[in-house]
């Protein structure tokens, strides 16, 4: 059987359902906690959910109790997910550079379907809802999103020359984008005519087809030695692994450290006021006075994401024409204008609007991405990325803590202070990448030191 060098598949096939799966499972712990703290059934129309505005109605302020429990829910679900993840995105980060990429997209995807499977059983028997943890701790010891995007990351660098590096890892980022668009905007109508229980089922279903695609259809990207296969004892190879980690520093000169050093410092703040502000866009939208039910929660996701090809196509114009500095800081501008809109987002209009004006937030993280893999040897690409995916998912983990606890705080107050907090955030990437940019190398020659020609 002839195999692929596509890791766009996986990448699709694990996106299309657990975006889905988080925003639903986000619903269902809404409603338990709803059903739980207001002693009624939660109900919604076909354009409103079951949501107070009169501030002097007792209800009122057990809603308010629900929109904090639920922030703090989700919290605690992103803590037990954090370490976990961390260890085996940066095992097998390191791992994939010498005996192959596969296992770090592989391991992922199964917890993934681990997840999908409790996610059903909870539905379906109406187990407590702390019982969520447990899944939730298993699947994060199998690798994550980041866990998997780090590999796909990897994979693509080692099958595309340089000039195809901002295109393809922009494309991985629009495949999210239109896959969860699609799986969000179904979402919502679906929950309405199947509930939660087949949706979940049909969740379960895809990403076993993923797994089955990754065992016999997908092909290995990094070529690996006899030596390397039949290599002894596991402690030889997690010093082989380790090795690969302290290389990826001690390998550049003081430049190129430095350099990657505060890209890597520009990705984690953009990513923590990007997850941070977006995360709470559920319980926003759910909270008086948007008051949105199922169907608008995914016409508003799905219009969110649909910034993923936006910003695909942004990357793809402007990087004929500008240096890829000047594409992160349009980017950046473009979430931060996003932020500030949302401040006073009260309607449903000014609520989309927020995802119009941040058309080109999502460009920053490909081409950051792409920066850095430019300026590391072609070995070091799979730490490289496991360095980001860390990163990544240390940014998404602090950024529950702080914007969860800082919308909690201030939910009867300033309900947009959190998304105020994610624009002056901005301003960090801004700053760096203008020192950057005055600081670059004279020759502009980081291009050369990067992977293999594009043998796709």
């Amino acid at each position: 059987m002839k195999r692929l060098f596509l890791v766009e598949p996986v990448v699709a096939l694990y996106t299309l359902p657990n975006l889905a799966d988080e925003l639903l499972m986000q619903q269902y712990i809404y409603r338990r906690i709803w059903t739980r703290e207001t002693n009624s059934s939660y109900v919604q129309n076909e354009n409103n959910s079951y949501c107070y505005q009169n501030h002097s109605d007792p209800v009122y302020f057990k809603q308010e109790v629900v929109q904090g429990l639920s922030s703090h829910f989700f919290m605690y679900v992103t803590l037990i997910q954090f370490l976990p993840n961390f260890i085996v995105t940066f095992t097998l980060g390191s791992y994939s550079d010498h005996y192959g990429r596969r296992l770090s997209l592989l391991l992922p995807t199964i917890g993934a379907l681990i997840s999908s499977l409790a996610f059903l059983a909870m539905t379906y028997f109406s187990w407590p809802i702390h019982f969520l943890f447990i899944p939730v701790a298993l699947s994060a010891c199998f690798g994550g999103f980041t866990t998997l995007f780090g590999g796909a990351f990897a994979y693509v660098a080692d099958v595309s020359s340089s000039e195809h590096k901002n295109m393809r890892m922009a494309l991985l980022d629009m495949i999210v984008g239109l896959m969860g668009g699609i799986g969000t905007i179904a979402s919502g109508y679906l929950l309405n005519t199947l509930g939660f229980n087949w949706l979940f089922l049909i969740a379960s279903l895809i990403n076993f087809a993923n797994v089955v695609y990754i065992i016999f259809f997908l092909d290995e990207s990094v070529q690996v030695s006899r030596d390397e296969q039949n290599e002894g004892s596991g402690n030889g190879k997690f010093r082989v692994i380790f090795a690969g980690i302290l290389n990826l520093w001690t390998s550049s000169n003081f430049r190129k450290r430095v350099q990657i050093s505060l890209m890597l410092l520009t990705f984690s703040v953009y990513a923590l006021a990007s997850f941070g502000s977006g995360g709470l866009f559920t319980l926003y939208e759910l909270n008086a006075p948007l008051c949105w039910n199922a169907v608008l929660i995914g016409y508003g996701s799905a219009a969110g994401l649909i910034t993923f090809l936006t910003s695909f196509l942004g990357v793809a114009l402007f990087s004929r024409y500008i240096e890829d500095h000047f594409i992160v800081l349009i980017g950046t501008l473009s979430l931060a204008g996003g932020m500030i809109t949302a401040i006073f987002a009260t309607t449903t209009p000014v609520m989309f609007l927020v995802r119009l004006v941040c058309l080109f937030a999502v460009m920053p993280l490909p081409v950051l991405r792409s920066m850095m893999s430019k300026i590391v040897s072609p070995k070091d690409q799979g730490v490289l990325f496991a360095c980001v995916a860390c990163l990544e998912n240390l940014s998404a983990t602090v950024s529950s803590i702080v914007f969860n606890n800082v919308y909690a705080a201030t939910i009867h107050g300033f309900k947009g202070f959190s998304f105020m907090l994610a624009a002056c955030l901005c301003l960090i990437p801004i700053c760096i990448m203008c020192f950057l940019f005055w600081w670059r190398p004279q020759e502009e020659g980081y291009a050369g030191l990067t992977t293999n020609e594009d043998s796709s």
